[in-house]
């Protein structure tokens, strides 16, 4: 019964998290877009998501003082008003204040992104995360459909200032929900100084590999996510059957692999889901290699696309334990941003060059080598293993 309560508010968490990601990332550039922006202009609006790359720069705040619910209260608050002051403004010419007022939003849904994250290390035990980080997956695709595809679908019915003063509603109910979720005790003395403790966290030589394998993990997976689409279109594929089958069902997949590595993970442990889950999530990547190279028939994307999103919900869940399990407490917010901002950076720079590969060499070896170069972070695991608390076991001293 408690394990069911803390899912049940991991679940209202992670909504709150995904949903003004989904907002920044779908909704925005088709707002500004059919106003008339220029492309240009809504290319440089990719820079307003540099909070969430840069969270890790202000997480030590969030360690040091307050409770997880009084900063992820705050934020959602922020994001709140933020909408609602995009309604006054030219959507048109966007004006400084404009960019000021999003840039606003972005920051107050980074910064709670550290605290819901640590609050979700804070209630984590090797024997839960499993089950946390499958909903936890789960719940923010979910935020992300609603925050994505569901507004942009009720703008046409709506309209757009009916739809922001809604979302600035949503944000508000969302607020008053988690300032009712349980807290967690905290020792005060630890957190009087997060930055050296985590330093010493961090720069020591057994964190070496970890971090290489943090950085290497979902490498492959992130390669492949970024050219999937693009191939789609240019063999032809419809819109409808990119959206129904790689976007929708592809979601619901993902969410039910989620789901499944979470209980995994309780079954067997994190070790054994990095590796067992980890091998899934790279040999998948060949069947888009198999449908770019042979000529099968052409609905064998179907089941390309389905399987590639269900293992990667089952890696995604592993990996999330995995960092969890890594965290301590009091430094939680710091430790993870660390780490996320790691896992981040290798996708971001690893998608940068995706589209030159696939220029060069094709789609078919390109998705072989997504594959491939997923197995580096597998043979890390001999030298990682120490690390991980299995079973309330704690991790060999430094």
């Amino acid at each position: 019964m408690r394990l069911r309560r803390t899912l049940a508010w991991v679940a209202v968490l992670y909504f709150a998290e995904g949903l003004p990601f989904g907002i920044a990332y779908d909704v925005w550039p088709v707002y500004f877009r059919v106003h008339g922006v220029s492309l240009k202009d809504i290319g440089l609006m990719s820079l307003l998501s540099l909070p969430w790359t840069w969270k890790m720069l202000w997480a030590p705040l969030v360690d040091r003082w307050g409770a997880r619910q009084q900063w992820i209260t705050a934020c959602l608050a922020a994001l709140a008003v933020a909408t609602l002051l995009i309604i006054p403004h030219d959507a048109a010419h966007p004006s400084g204040l404009l960019w000021a007022v999003l840039a606003v939003f972005t920051a107050a849904s980074a910064t709670q992104d550290i605290a819901i994250d640590a609050w979700a290390v804070d209630v984590s035990t090797p024997e839960s995360s499993g089950a946390i980080n499958g909903v936890r997956v789960s719940a923010a695709r979910i935020a992300l459909l609603v925050g994505g595809g569901g507004v942009l679908f009720l703008a046409g019915t709506t309209g757009w200032t009916p739809l922001w003063i809604a979302l600035a509603a949503l944000f508000l109910v969302l607020a008053a929900a988690v300032w009712a979720s349980p807290r967690v005790r905290l020792d005060p003395t630890e957190r009087r100084n997060p930055v050296v403790p985590v330093l010493r966290w961090l720069l020591r030589w057994e964190m070496v590999p970890v971090l290489l394998f943090v950085l290497l993990f979902k490498l492959g997976d992130s390669l492949l996510g970024r050219m999937v689409k693009p191939f789609w279109v240019d063999r032809g594929y419809s819109l409808k059957e990119i959206g129904l089958i790689s976007v929708t069902l592809g979601v619901a997949f993902t969410i039910a692999g989620a789901l499944t590595g979470g209980w995994f993970v309780k079954r067997y442990g994190i070790f054994r889901a990095l590796l067992w889950l980890g091998i899934a999530q790279a040999v998948t990547n060949l069947g888009y290699a198999a449908v770019a190279e042979l000529a099968l028939p052409r609905e064998s994307i179907y089941a390309a696309s389905l399987l590639e999103s269900f293992t990667q919900g089952l890696g995604t869940s592993a990996f999330l334990s995995f960092l969890m399990n890594l965290c301590e407490r009091e430094h939680a917010a710091t430790q993870y941003a660390l780490l996320s901002a790691l896992f981040a950076l290798s996708r971001d720079v690893g998608g940068a060059f995706s589209g030159i590969a696939v220029e060069r060499f094709g789609y078919g070896p390109f998705f072989a080598f997504t594959a491939v170069v997923s197995f580096p972070a597998l043979l890390l695991l001999p030298l990682v293993r120490s690390r991980i608390r299995e079973h309330g076991h704690a991790p060999a001293a430094a």
